[in-house]
């Protein structure tokens, strides 16, 4: 029933493919994907798939086949997107740690995969995600400076090396953040319809990010750092006396600027209200047995600031935005704090849930790293990474219609 179920789910992922041998290559590799075995490469793929493990097939089709990942993609996205019924649009990335120097875009940079800088990758994805189930429908590289040739950052070695691994000439260095307003705008070309995005700080902080956002006039709730500053809503610019020689002044808000985490603490713990989003995977007394996520929570109306939000506008008056900020209750100070631009009326539970949703990528990538042998690539090429990590997706997001189609609301203690 299962190999039935697969076969039908990989006809459909794979139906743009014109070749009848990449169609049934594309459904072996994903079948081996999904068989049990802790090394999830070609070699030992192939070992497991018997009558179907012709190892040069496989890797072949991966690493060197004219493919595009971005069909089965989009496949994923309008099949996931029925399935699941997203709340949100999350992006984030993570490393794939390497010993050598050899692939596609590996250099030494931060990961929060190790927690430090290291020898690694980095990929960027984006997720289809609710409360109950979500799934990875987009992925890029990330290019370092040091493989991009117009870079000052750019390494010799690096740059010599791109010809080896495929990686196209217009592709150069993107932050991660832009990388991400591709993939929206490549997913929102796919008609899937986002209802909110919702990031991390690394993607939070950046105003580029935000008003990438705004401009496409999509909701956000995005972490930020507490070092970012910001007005009460209350506040209104002035004109400031004019001196009578010179240019005129513009008008701006009389009162400094303050932090967001200054803002909070002056609207002091007593603002903080507790809030439940989500049940936990740990055993608890909810009907469903499991312990309820529980939190004190800060909400707060505020004109974010800064030489990054001026430059997007105009306007002399700073647009109004929810500060979200998480205060637990043995806190001496907010310890997580959220932008977002969500409408002013809405329920602070709501806020809440939306802006802790982020939970479901870390999910996803446990599966996929875990069970799925996302980080298990061998190959050195960009085709090859970008095939690879398709792949990966399309097996977890087998799992996950399977498990949905069982029992819809069990996916999220998986």
């Amino acid at each position: 029933m299962v190999r039935e179920d697969l076969e039908a789910f990989t006809a459909e992922m794979f139906d743009g493919f014109f070749r009848a041998d990449q169609r049934r290559w594309g459904q072996v590799y994903v079948r081996g994907l999904l068989l049990d075995g802790r090394r999830k490469s070609v070699e030992p793929m192939a070992a497991r798939l018997g009558e179907d493990g012709n190892r040069q097939a496989l890797a072949h089709f991966v690493t060197t086949s004219p493919w595009d990942p971005a069909h089965v993609r989009a496949r994923l996205a309008w099949r996931t997107q029925d399935a699941i019924g997203p709340d949100a649009l999350i992006i984030d990335d993570t490393g794939f740690l390497k010993d050598g120097d050899a692939s596609a875009c590996v250099s030494r940079q931060y990961t929060g995969t190790a927690g430090k800088v290291t020898n690694c990758q980095v990929g960027v994805s984006l997720h289809l995600a609710h409360d109950h189930a979500s799934a990875a429908v987009n992925w890029r590289l990330f290019l370092p400076a040091s493989w991009d040739p117009t870079s000052p950052e750019a390494d010799r070695d690096k740059i010599a090396r791109r010809g080896r691994c495929g990686i196209p000439a217009q592709v150069g260095h993107v932050e991660k953040w832009q990388l991400a307003l591709d993939m929206i705008d490549e997913t929102q070309s796919w008609g899937i319809d986002i209802p909110l995005v919702v990031a991390d700080a690394g993607y939070g902080d950046a105003a580029a990010f935000r008003h990438g956002l705004e401009e496409r006039n999509l909701p956000y709730a995005v972490g930020i750092s507490s070092r970012h500053t910001a007005h009460p809503a209350d506040a209104q610019p002035a004109m400031p006396a004019y001196a009578g020689t010179g240019r005129p002044p513009k008008m701006q808000y009389p009162e400094p600027v303050q932090s967001m985490k200054d803002l909070v603490i002056a609207a002091g713990k007593t603002a903080a209200r507790p809030v439940s989003w989500r049940e936990g995977s740990r055993p608890g007394n909810s009907r469903s047995g499991f312990k309820r996520m529980y939190s004190r929570f800060v909400a707060l109306r505020v004109r974010p600031a800064g030489r990054g939000v001026r430059k997007a506008g105009d306007n002399p008056e700073l647009p109004e935005r929810w500060l979200l900020a998480e205060w637990p209750a043995g806190e001496s100070e907010p310890v997580q704090f959220w932008l977002s631009n969500l409408p002013s009326g809405m329920p602070l539970a709501t806020l809440v849930r939306l802006a802790k949703l982020r939970w479901r990528i870390e999910h996803d990538y446990r599966e996929m790293k875990q069970a799925l042998g996302l980080a298990h690539f061998e190959g050195r090429t960009w085709n090859g990474w970008h095939h690879h990590v398709t792949l990966v997706s399309a097996a977890h997001a087998f799992c996950t219609l399977r498990r949905l189609a069982q029992d819809p609301k069990d996916t999220a203690q998986a």
